[in-house]
């Protein structure tokens, strides 16, 4: 395991492959680390040189001062790349992962080649469903609230038949750090970026499941909308997080996006 001191917190991360590949760098979402991208990796890692981290306050990296900001989470993306001295990447975030990435072109757009947007948006969410999702688990735990999110997170298939892999997941959830957890909540509650979409001029592929019911396609493809040339891609199967449920199906489109944008 590889542990950086990044902005001063520890940041659990992980680089694979050798540093004259081109850089695919990912971002994960509330309530995950970065193994939840294992089965993609392992698709791409003879293609790119990869690297993974978990953000502050999940994973293994430390939790901090919480509560977040946006701009605190980019500034560790930023950080990580300037450590490994990668002077460009093409960045996949998933959820608030993907707010990240959008963060990083709109401070450090020299670091990014292009970008992969995953079940993400210029904005998820509002201040109220954040403020009551901070509320419910400041009084229950994450636990308390861990089916609604599973629900969101997951497809019916999964759900429904397949309770071991459901119930690993639920530990991974339940597990974060509750600080940590609630600290990046308010960091999405306060993220915006629909502004700077518009302004974003590298290659963008926007992914999101056919059943995701956190940020549905409907959302990501306005999201799409806004982003000049983007395209946006539905993956049958597939809730918030298809790196899970369909990993070669998202796999594929970052390799087909990658050829067609000479990005690797």
């Amino acid at each position: 395991m590889d542990f950086r001191t990044l902005n001063g917190i520890v940041l659990h991360v992980q680089d694979l492959g050798p540093a004259d590949r081109p850089a695919l760098v990912f971002s994960n979402s509330l309530g995950t680390d970065f193994r939840i991208w294992d089965d993609v990796v392992a698709r791409l890692a003879e293609r790119f040189r990869i690297v993974l981290y978990d953000k502050r306050g999940h994973g293994l990296s430390e939790i901090d001062k919480p509560p977040y900001s946006i701009a605190e989470h980019v500034g560790d993306l930023a950080a990580l790349l300037d450590e490994f001295a990668i002077e460009s990447a093409l960045v996949c975030g998933i959820s608030v992962g993907g707010l990240i990435a959008q963060g990083l072109y709109a401070s450090r757009p020299e670091l990014v080649s292009g970008l992969i947007l995953c079940d993400t948006a210029h904005k998820i969410g509002t201040a109220e469903l954040w403020n009551t999702r901070i509320a419910a688990i400041e009084k229950g735990g994450i636990a308390s609230i861990a089916e609604a999110i599973l629900e969101r997170w997951f497809s019916r298939a999964l759900r429904d038949n397949d309770p071991t892999a459901l119930a690993g997941w639920r530990a991974m959830l339940t597990r974060t750090p509750q600080a940590g957890y609630l600290g990046t909540c308010a960091a999405i509650r306060d993220a915006d970026f629909t502004d700077e979409a518009a302004r974003i001029a590298v290659p963008t592929l926007c992914i999101v499941g056919a059943e995701d019911g956190a940020t549905p396609p409907e959302l990501v493809r306005q999201t799409a909308e806004l982003i000049p040339g983007a395209r946006c891609e539905v993956i049958a199967g597939a809730g918030h997080l298809p790196c899970i449920e369909q990993p070669a199906a998202v796999a594929a489109l970052i390799e087909a996006f990658a050829s067609e944008n000479g990005l690797g």
